[in-house]
C-alpha cells in the first residue's frame, strides 16, 4: 500500500515527525518498506508561464524563452527541454534557489543570458520523470510558490501489509491505527448523502447469491468529463503510485485509495438494460478495459447489462462501456463481493488489479454506500451534473455481520504478562473504531465490519499489545523445568540421513511441494493427482506425487549452468488423491537422490568415470546400513526408467521404491547431455530399524562348510540365499557369498556361485552327521528350486 503522508495527516492530525510516524507504523505491524521524500527545499521555485520561445542563435537544441514569473517580472530563460513552448505553465527556479546539488545563478549559455531555470519533476525531487518540463495546469497561479500550489513538501510511504490487514489498503484504514498509536482521533469524513435531483436510475439485480450480496448504482447526468483532474487529487494519486488518466476514472481510484472500496464508472448511454451480477457462462467472452479479450466460465462473476457481460466483478470493467471524455452521463458502481468469489480469478487471466487485490482480502460490506456518496460529491464539485437516487440491491442474510467478542481483564493480563490500565484498553479499542461496552469481568467488544481479522479474544489481545507497544511488555524467562525426551532408538534421525548423503558428495535441495502438471506428463506420473484450488500460477497447479520430477528438474537447471558433476537429494512429502471421496489426500514422506557426471570430482589420482547404476546403489545401501535395513533389488521397468537399468527396491519383501537410470527419451526431453541415475524410496524404509537383542554367546564351536553350485546366469543371489537359508534351519548363523565365476570350465549361460555356511548350536557341539545333514538339505533345496548342481 502506497500513500501520501500529507493525505494521511489530513485524516488523522498528529504532531509526530515523519521519522516518528514511520517508526510508529512499523512498530504497530504496518511495516514501512520505503519513505520517499518529495519536494524538499523548494523555496524560490515559482509557478511561471512561457510567453514566447525562440530558437537559440548558437545551439539547435536550446530555446530562448521569455517567462512570466508574476511579481518577479518577465525573465529570460535558456531552456533545452523538448516540451518548452509558448503558453506552457511550468516550475521556475529563480536565482539563488538550491535545486538538488545545484545553486541557480545568472549565467550565459552560448552567449545568451539566462536568469533562472525551468525545471522537470525529477530535478525538483517530485517524480522520476525527466523527459521534459513539469507541465502544470493552465489555471495554475503564475508567480505563486510551487510548494504551496502542489501541497509540498510531502512524502510517499509504502507499507508491506500482511494479508489479514485488508482494512489498511486505504488511507482511512491506516488512519485508525495511527490514531490509536498516537493518541489521536480520526477526522470526520465528508460523505454526507447527496440528495437526488432527477429520477434517472438503472435497475439493479443480484443473481450470484452470497458471492455478490450487495450492489449499489447511481446515475449522474449532464457532467463535463473533459474537466481536468484537480491538481490536489492528481498529486495524491501520483504519490500513491497511480497515474492520473481522466476525471471520472481518477475519482473512482481516489475513493478506493481513501476508503478502500473499489468502484467502477460506466457510460450510462452505452448501457442497454438492467445491470446485474451473475455467474459467467461457459463460452462467454469479454473485452476488458486494457483491450484484451477474456474467455469466461462459471468460475467468474460477471457484471451484466441486459444479460450481456460488461465487466468482471471485482477485477476490471469492460471496454465497450468505458467512460471517455465524450461521456455526459455516468453510472457509478459500488458493490461488495465475497473474497472466495474473487480469489485466484485474476491470476487465471494473468491479471492483477488494485480492485482484485482488495476484494481477495476482504472489503467492508458497509462501505459501498459511503463510497458512492463520496464519489458523487467529488464529481459534482468538479464536473457538475445532476445526480439520480442511489439504487441498491442487497441480500441481507448473506452479508458478514459484526462480531461481538468478550475480552476478559484477567485473560488480557495473563497473555501479555503485564497489567494494562482499563482506561488505556478502552482508549485503544475505541480509537481503532471498535464498539466497547463494560462487562462483569472485562469488556464486550464489537468489531466493525471492516475488521475481518478480529474473531476471537486473542485477536483483541493482539490489538492491545501492538498499540500499547511490544516494548512495554516485560521480557521474562519461562519458569519451570524442561522435560528431556530421548530420541527413539528404533528410528534413525533424518539429520543422520542428510549427513550421510552430504558426506558422499550430495547437496540437499528443497523444491516446491506443487509442480507443473505438464512436467508430470513427461514422467507418466499424472494419475491420482491432487489439484490445487488456488495455485500460485498455472505452472504450479498440482501437488507432487513424486520427488524425482522436481529434483531432476533442479539437476537440469544446474547442468544448464555448466555444472558437469551434480548430486542432489531431497527429503519431503508426496501427495496422492484420497482413495475414498471426502477424505483428505494421502501424504507420504519420501527420500530421493539424483546424480550425473563423474563419480569423483576432477583430479589426477583417479581416472575419470561416469556415475552409473551401481554407484548410486552403493550410496543407497550405505544409507540403509544406518538402520541395519537389508534391501533387495528386483528388475523392473518404471515408465521413467531406462529399460534394463532399473530395479524395484524391497525391504522385507515389500516394494518401497525404485532405483534406475533415466529413460533416454525423458533425458532428451529435459535437455540433459549425460546419463542421470536416481532413486526414490519411502522414508520409513530407511529410518525404521530393529533394536539389537542381547543373548548369550554359544560356548560351542562353529563349523564352516563351503558349497559351489552351477546355476543359471540370470539367477539372483537373493533368491539363492533365501532358499539356502530356509533349508539350513536354526543352526545357520551366517551365509556368505565368497565367489562368482563364469568362463572356462562353466558352460555358456551358467555361472558358478560359491557360498559358505557358518553353523553352530547353543546346546552342544555339532557332529559331522549334523553338518552333513544340513549340507544335504541345502543341496537338495537349491537343486530342486533352481535346477542347480554341485560344481565338481
Amino acid at each position: 500500500m502506497k500513500f501520501s503522508e500529507n493525505w494521511l495527516r489530513q485524516h488523522v492530525p498528529t504532531g509526530a515527525t515523519r521519522d516518528e510516524l514511520a517508526a510508529t507504523l512499523t512498530a504497530i505491524g504496518l511495516e514501512v518498506e520505503e519513505v520517499t521524500p518529495l519536494g524538499e527545499a523548494l523555496d524560490g521555485v515559482l509557478v511561471a508561464r512561457i510567453v514566447s520561445a525562440e530558437k537559440h542563435p548558437e545551439a539547435d537544441r536550446l530555446q530562448v524563452c521569455q517567462v512570466d514569473a508574476g511579481a518577479a517580472g518577465m525573465l529570460q530563460i535558456v531552456c533545452g527541454a523538448p516540451n518548452a513552448r509558448p503558453g506552457l505553465v511550468a516550475p521556475l527556479a529563480t536565482i539563488g534557489t538550491q535545486v538538488g546539488e545545484l545553486t541557480i545563478q545568472a549565467a550565459k549559455l552560448r552567449g545568451v543570458e539566462s536568469k533562472g531555470m525551468l525545471c522537470s519533476a525529477k530535478e525538483l525531487g517530485i517524480d522520476a520523470d525527466a523527459s521534459g518540463l513539469l507541465e502544470l495546469p493552465d489555471d495554475a497561479p503564475v508567480g505563486a510558490p510551487l510548494a504551496g500550489y502542489l501541497g509540498l513538501p510531502d512524502a510517499s510511504f509504502e507499507l508491506k501489509l500482511t494479508p489479514n490487514r485488508a482494512d489498511c489498503f486505504s488511507v482511512r484504514g491506516i488512519a485508525y491505527d495511527v490514531a490509536a498509536a498516537c493518541d489521536g482521533a480520526v477526522a470526520e469524513l465528508d460523505a454526507a448523502p447527496v440528495a437526488a435531483a432527477s429520477d434517472a436510475t438503472v435497475e439493479v439485480r443480484l443473481d450470484a447469491g452470497a458471492d455478490a450480496p450487495r450492489y449499489l448504482g447511481r446515475v449522474i447526468e449532464g457532467i463535463d468529463a473533459t474537466r481536468p483532474t484537480p491538481v490536489w487529487m492528481a498529486e495524491r494519486l501520483r504519490r500513491s503510485g497511480i497515474r492520473p488518466l481522466s476525471l471520472l476514472v481518477d475519482v473512482t481510484q481516489y475513493v478506493m485509495l481513501e476508503l478502500g472500496q473499489p468502484m467502477h464508472a460506466y457510460d450510462r448511454e452505452l448501457l442497454k438494460g438492467p445491470v446485474g451480477v451473475r455467474r459467467a457462462r461457459n463460452g462467454e467472452s469479454l473485452v476488458l478495459l486494457d483491450g484484451r479479450e477474456a474467455a469466461l466460465d462459471d468460475g467468474f462473476l460477471a457484471v451484466t447489462d441486459a444479460d450481456r457481460p460488461v465487466g468482471l466483478a471485482g477485477l476490471m470493467g469492460g471496454f465497450d462501456t468505458r467512460v471517455t471524455d465524450a461521456t455526459r452521463s455516468v453510472f457509478l458502481e459500488a458493490a461488495h463481493f465475497a473474497p472466495a468469489a474473487i480469489i485466484g480469478r485474476g491470476r487465471r487471466l494473468g491479471l492483477h488489479t488494485d480492485a482484485g487485490h482488495r476484494f481477495e482480502r476482504g472489503v467492508d460490506p458497509e462501505l459501498p454506500r459511503t463510497a458512492i456518496e463520496r464519489a458523487t460529491r467529488l464529481i459534482l464539485d468538479i464536473a457538475g451534473g445532476t445526480p439520480g437516487p442511489v439504487t441498491e440491491a442487497v441480500l441481507a442474510d448473506a452479508l458478514p455481520m459484526p462480531t461481538t467478542i468478550l475480552l476478559r481483564r484477567a485473560r488480557l493480563a495473563r497473555v501479555l504478562g503485564v497489567q494494562v490500565d482499563d482506561a488505556e484498553v478502552e482508549r485503544i479499542l475505541r480509537a481503532l473504531g471498535l464498539g466497547v461496552d463494560a462487562a462483569a469481568d472485562g469488556w464486550s467488544v464489537t468489531a466493525p465490519t471492516r475488521r475481518f481479522d478480529l474473531a476471537i479474544e486473542e485477536d483483541l489481545i493482539e490489538e492491545i499489545a501492538r498499540i500499547h507497544g511490544y516494548d512495554a511488555v516485560p521480557t521474562t524467562l519461562p519458569g519451570g523445568s524442561t522435560r528431556l525426551v530421548s530420541p527413539p532408538e528404533g528410528k534413525v534421525p533424518e539429520h543422520d540421513l542428510r549427513r550421510a548423503l552430504a558426506g558422499r558428495g550430495y547437496l540437499e535441495a528443497i523444491n516446491y511441494a506443487f509442480v507443473d502438471a505438464g512436467l508430470l506428463e513427461r514422467w507418466q506420473a499424472d494419475e491420482g493427482l491432487v489439484p490445487l484450488a488456488n495455485p500460485l500460477s498455472a505452472e504450479l497447479g498440482v501437488m507432487r506425487p513424486r520427488l524425482l520430477p522436481g529434483l531432476v528438474d533442479a539437476l537440469a537447471r544446474n547442468a544448464a549452468r555448466q555444472q558437469g558433476r551434480v548430486r542432489l537429494f531431497e527429503l519431503g512429502k508426496v501427495f496422492a488423491a484420497a482413495e475414498t471421496a471426502g477424505e483428505a489426500p494421502r501424504e507420504t514422506p519420501r527420500i530421493a537422490a539424483v546424480a550425473t557426471g563423474d563419480v569423483v570430482a576432477e583430479q589426477w589420482g583417479l581416472p575419470a568415470r561416469r556415475v552409473d547404476f551401481h554407484d548410486l546403489k552403493g550410496d543407497l545401501e550405505a544409507l540403509a546400513s544406518l538402520s541395519g535395513a537389508r534391501l533387495a533389488f528386483r528388475p523392473a521397468s518404471p515408465p521413467w526408467a531406462h529399460p534394463g537399468r532399473a530395479a524395484e527396491v524391497l525391504r522385507a519383501g515389500v516394494v518401497v521404491g525404485a532405483i534406475a537410470e533415466l529413460h533416454p527419451r525423458l533425458q532428451q526431453a529435459l535437455d540433459l547431455d549425460h546419463a542421470v541415475v536416481a532413486f526414490e524410496l519411502d522414508l520409513g524404509a530407511l529410518v525404521v530399524r530393529d533394536l539389537p537383542q542381547a543373548k548369550p554367546l554359544s560356548k560351542f564351536p562353529s563349523v564352516r562348510r563351503d558349497l559351489a553350485f552351477i546355476v543359471a546366469e540370470g539367477l539372483a543371489w537373493r533368491e539363492l540365499e533365501a532358499t539356502a537359508s530356509a533349508a539350513a534351519g536354526p543352526c545357520l548363523r551366517s551365509l556368505r557369498l565368497f565367489d562368482v565365476y563364469a568362463g572356462k570350465g562353466v558352460e555358456t549361460g551358467f555361472k558358478s556361485v560359491a557360498m559358505g555356511l557358518i553353523l553352530q548350536d547353543d546346546s552342544r557341539t555339532l557332529t559331522d552327521r549334523d553338518v552333513d545333514a544340513v549340507v544335504a538339505s541345502v543341496t537338495d533345496a537349491v537343486s530342486g528350486a533352481h535346477g542347480a548342481r554341485i560344481r565338481s
